[in-house]
């Protein structure tokens, strides 16, 4: 496994993200402790999680699975750099009692308190806004934070689906502030197929030295030769992938992408993985299997190189936007 430090930090972590999103939904506690043992015999220390994964009335479940691993050996925890969110609706009906969702300083002091107890540890490494609270002003959020590293309970606090501007915005408070660095990281959609994120999210992390983690690598599945699979008679895809695949103009690039690849003799989701991390920003990506199969694949993934002639040919199939504001401006 290879290792660089997450943005502006001392903190070393693993250029591959486990994400456990699939941990209780789609992959039992057995099969998920299997994965996060394959995981950390391979190098990978970063493990990604949320309050809410788990969903509807299992929301918390994930965490629930992450900390009876932690409680089977102190070593476990001791190796991994663990990250959790906060944000959603936590109520399992689905109908919140006020201040138990968003950032209030209420609900933070909460949910830091529930997701501790749920992921069995004492300490959360970096602490994650799952999304902008556009009702709760950074003053009171990073007043709450500050008392919670003061408390010892996070060390470091990264955002998720933050625009450009709400990561400048929350971290001039947070100098303006003084005693705390800001946000450390910022969790975004990024990947070959959409890559609006090279825009203004990425440059704004890089001016403000955040690392970015993408999330959906694969975007849905459409990146990992959906296509041939789907000759194969493998599994038909679903939601968005399927209204994707339903568009000829997109089914085309989607072609075109598998077919470059099979030139060259790459696997697309591993060609994929491997092209985000030469992305300049990019920390790692999240990838989150269902099987110890598919993170076999992901890992291979960090060795793999890609020849300029790939790069250039995947950038034709998939062009960038742009940075701003030349990318909309002329």
């Amino acid at each position: 496994m290879k290792y660089t430090q997450l943005g502006r930090t001392g903190l070393k972590v693993s250029r591959l993200v486990l994400g456990t999103m699939n941990f209780g939904p789609q992959t039992d506690e057995t099969d998920s402790h299997a994965i996060m043992d394959s995981a950390l015999d391979a190098g990978i220390n970063y493990f990604d999680t949320a309050n809410v994964y788990g969903w509807g009335e299992n929301k918390g479940r994930t965490e629930e699975i992450i900390g009876n691993w932690f409680a089977k050996s102190a070593a476990n925890r001791d190796k991994v750099v663990l990250a959790t969110k906060v944000y959603g609706n936590m109520a399992a009906d689905g109908e919140p009692w006020p201040n138990h969702d968003k950032l209030s300083a209420l609900n933070i002091r909460r949910a830091v308190d529930a997701s501790l107890k749920r992921l069995q540890t004492d300490y959360i490494d970096i602490y994650q806004f799952h999304h902008v609270d556009r009702s709760t002003p950074f003053e009171e959020i990073w007043q709450a934070i500050d008392t919670l590293v003061q408390q010892g309970k996070i060390l470091y606090v990264g955002s998720s689906n933050f625009p450009g501007y709400k990561i400048a915005q929350a971290n001039e408070i947070a100098a303006r502030r003084g005693g705390t660095i800001g946000l450390v990281s910022e969790q975004c959609l990024y990947n070959l197929y959409e890559r609006r994120a090279e825009m203004e999210v990425i440059p704004a992390a890089q001016e403000y030295g955040l690392g970015v983690i993408p999330w959906s690598p694969l975007h849905g599945g459409l990146l990992g030769g959906v296509i041939k699979k789907e000759a194969e008679g493998g599994r038909r895809a679903s939601g968005r992938a399927a209204d994707t695949l339903a568009d000829p103009a997109a089914r085309a690039r989607l072609q075109s992408y598998e077919d470059l690849l099979e030139k060259h003799g790459l696997e697309p989701g591993e060609a994929a993985l491997a092209w985000l991390l030469t992305r300049p920003g990019v920390t790692g990506p999240i990838v989150g299997p269902r099987t110890a199969q598919q993170l076999e694949s992901a890992i291979r993934a960090v060795e793999l190189e890609l020849s300029e002639e790939v790069l250039a040919g995947l950038d034709e199939i998939f062009p960038g936007p742009g940075p701003s504001p030349e990318a909309f401006a002329w």
